[in-house]
Parts: structure tokens; sequence; C-alpha cells
């Protein structure tokens, strides 16, 4: 509901669920989910292999390079050294880059043959590449590209094994093209990498909006339910109350209209949940729509108030969404002029265009001191619903003390035609009138606007509690 007052503040919050593991179980920080590299959180299982493949394969290789060094316990060690930093690659990838390229270099200075000890070295620069430290794997590859050098075509002399001679330049090429493969491949995969994870990002954040504005929908709905149908359920009450001795047959109409009224509100509500219980399940009931404005009319009646409603254009079907939200809004601007406002008359105003449908809803006011008071969510929920189609919602006192609310929807395209249950152009339904004294309402010193209402002012508005 709404009053004559300031406007509060629209809090939300659109906060989603925490990824869970199975069974609703947060995923243990120690435990990567890979089959063998969880204990303690380190790649026991992939290092593990890397270290049998470098040292098979440099022992085939020093049975079949007999003009290199022979195998022994210090070459066996530089083996295992970088095998054994990729245990810490993933928490330390710059120091186990450079600690397996510095392996291999020491390796390949101390003369012995040349084997797949530089496996570690590619898998710690692809790690360190996708955790974003290019420079960090260009600079140790650069450090082992010209140590490779260095012993290759300088040192060679100088170095074991004995009676070695310079490499052949043509192996530096094959040597730079593998080095530019594996900056090209980690590369790609950091890119490929960053994108699943920004993809999934978008993914939470919009399921997070989502299930932020499905509760605010929700929210509107049980508020503008709740305070229509206990707007009635107060009025009518006081009156069974004023004339339970006086006019028993009166008060027995005061409390068949309240009884009607919670059914309905009961009704509506219970649907409103099924939804919370079944998300993908189809509503039980229609929502309601601008076909019920008679029932709402005949509610509002039972309430003291008159209301004459009117027609301009040719009436057409409107979108679901369109048509609840229509009808939502005409239901809280009647219920705000029930509790807020002195005047026991309304006029709501439906003007169809091509693609627009104006909804106008007038009070003669004034506003009165004796409802509650405080800012609520009443304008806050009609605007929300009209923003949600792309329309807007206007509201402000008139000149002559009256109070209008001016809703805009705009309508999907759709042909008209077909679609259109055509009205005559101008309607005019009879006021439902009914007695019953006035529901309490709020004054906040309104100030006027010109007729034609503008956008809404900021200070002066109906606001539901």
């Amino acid at each position: 509901m709404s009053e004559r007052g300031r406007q509060g503040p629209v809090v939300g919050c659109a906060a989603g669920p925490r990824r869970a593991g199975p069974l609703g179980r947060k995923p243990s920080p120690g435990r990567r989910g890979r089959s063998g590299d969880s204990l303690l959180g380190l790649p026991w299982m992939s290092s593990l292999a890397v270290a049998v493949v470098q040292m098979v394969g440099t022992y085939f290789a020093s049975e079949n390079q007999l003009d290199r060094e022979p195998l022994d316990t210090f070459a066996r060690v530089l083996v295992l050294v970088g095998p054994a930093a990729l245990l810490l690659r993933h928490r330390y990838p710059v120091p186990t880059v450079f600690v397996a390229a510095g392996a291999a270099m020491v390796y390949l200075g101390a003369g012995y043959a040349y084997g797949p000890v530089l496996v570690s070295v590619v898998i710690a620069s692809f790690t360190a590449i996708v955790s974003g430290h290019r420079r960090a794997v260009w600079g140790a590859l650069g450090m082992l590209w010209t140590g490779h050098l260095l012993i290759a075509h300088w040192l060679y002399a100088l170095l074991p094994p004995s009676g070695d001679g310079p490499a052949p330049w043509g192996q530096e090429g094959v040597v730079a093209a593998w080095v530019v493969a594996i900056l090209a491949a980690s590369e790609l995969a950091r890119v490929r990498r960053e994108q699943l994870a920004r993809a999934r990002a978008e993914e939470e954040e919009a399921e997070r909006r989502r299930a932020g504005e499905e509760r605010l929908r929700i929210a509107r709905e049980l508020h503008d339910v709740l305070a229509h149908s206990i707007s009635v359920i107060n009025v009518q009450a006081g009156v069974g109350l004023a004339l339970l001795d006086q006019d028993p047959e009166q008060a027995r109409t005061a409390l068949t209209t309240i009884k009607a009224a919670s059914k309905e509100a009961l009704g509506e509500v219970r649907q409103v949940l099924d939804t919370l219980r079944a998300p993908g399940d189809a509503p039980r009931s229609p929502a309601p729509g601008l076909d019920r404005l008679g029932e709402l009319t005949e509610q509002a009646a039972g309430a003291g108030l008159s209301v004459d409603l009117s027609v301009e254009g040719a009436r057409t079907a409107l979108p679901p969404g369109a048509d609840l939200a229509a009808f939502r809004i005409v239901q809280e601007a009647l219920t705000n002029i029930v509790r807020h406002s002195g005047s026991r008359a309304a006029r709501v105003r439906l003007d169809y265009a091509p693609r627009l449908l104006a909804i106008r809803i007038d009070d003669d006011g004034p506003a009165t001191g004796g409802g509650p008071s405080g800012g609520g969510n009443g304008l806050v929920g009609m605007r929300e619903r009209a923003a949600a189609l792309g329309g807007t919602i206007e509201a402000g006192p008139r000149p002559d003390g009256g109070f209008r609310v001016l809703a805009r929807l705009p309508l999907a395209d759709t042909d008209a035609d077909a679609d259109a249950d055509t009205e005559p152009a101008t309607e005019s339904v009879e006021p439902v009138t009914a007695t019953g004294p006035a529901a309490p309402a709020v004054s906040a010193g309104l100030s006027p606007v010109p007729d034609t209402v503008g956008p809404a002012p900021e200070t002066p508005e109906k606001e539901s509690p």
C-alpha cells in the first residue's frame, strides 16, 4: 500500500546460493576432484608419471648415445628434480619453472645424453603461462636456451664429455620451433581458460540476477494481494463492529464481504506459494488480468469506494505479463485511495493505443491523516512492474487537491487485427457505489502539480507500508 508522503528506497539483494558439492557439501579446498591428484592438494600422480617417463626415457637415451657421459647418481638426481618441483607448480608456478629449467641446464652442461629431461620444463612452462606468469616463462626458457647455446657452441671444450665437438647450428632452429610451439599452446590454453572463467562468472551472475528478480516478483505479488484484501477486510470489520448491535443484517453483509475477500486472498497467496514449491510447474489457476476489473470494483464498493471505469480506444488482448501488471496497478491505486484518501469516489480510465496502454486513476482527495504512517512499497512495486515491461509510472497530487496515478505500458508488436478483441471506441461503465465508513488515511503536506501529471515528484506521493 502507499501513503501520501515521501517514497522509501528500494532495497534488494540478489545473492544466489553458493555452489556445493555432492549431497550439498562444499568442495574441500584440499581436494581437486581429479583422479589421483587429491592428496594434500598436490598433483602426485601426474608428477610421478613425469618422473617415470623422464627416468625411463633418459635410461634408453643413455644406452643409445655412447658418446655422452654415462648415467650416474648425479644424473638421476637431476632428472628427478624437475618432477619433484612439479608437485608445487599450482601453488608456486614461477619458482617451479625456474627450478625445472635450471636442472635441465645443469644436466645438459654435465654432458649427459639428450633425452626427455625437458618434459618437466614443458609442463612447468605451460602451468605458469596459464596462471598468467608469461614473463617468468620467457625468462626461464631464455635462460635455458642461452645456456644451451653456450654449452653447445662455445663451452663444449671445457665441459664433459672429453673430445666433444660443437653442435650443428641447424638444430637450433628445431629447438626454437619447439619453444615457440610450447609458448603458443600455453597462451591458447590461458586464453581459453580465461574465457571459460568469464563465461562461468557471467552464468552465475545471471542466475543470481534471475533469483533476485523472481524474489522481487513474488514479493510484489504478495504485497499487492495482501494489501488490497486486508484493506477491504479492515474496512468491513470496522463496519461490522459499528453495526453489530444496531443493524445485524448490515453487519452480516460486512462479515460476508470479509469472508469472500479472505478466501480470495488465501487462494492467490496459495498460488504464489505453489510457484515456490514447484518453480517449473504451470499455475493451477490463471493470473488475474483486466477482465477481472469488475470484481475489483465490487470489492472497492464493499469498502465504500465508488469507481467509475471508462475505456478509450479499441480494447485489445494484452500479453499475460502486461495484463497482470495493469490489473495490479489498478488494484494498488484503488487500495491506496481506500486507505489514504478522504475521497469516496475514484475514476479509472484505460486508453488503448496500437502499441501502448495508458492507465489513469484519479481521486478527488483530500489526503487524511488518520491512517498508518511510514514509507512503504506501493508505488515502488508499481514502478517495478511498469519498468519490467519497459513502461513508466507517474504519480502526484493534482492542483485541485486530488491525486493521480498514470501508468504507460508498452505492448508487444502483434497483429492487432488478429489478436484484438475489438469493442466500441469509447466505453463507459456505470460506477459501482456502496456506502461504508471511509478508511483512515495519511496526509504528508502535498504540493500541487499540473493536471497532466509530469514526472513523479520526489516528495509528495502515495506509498504503502
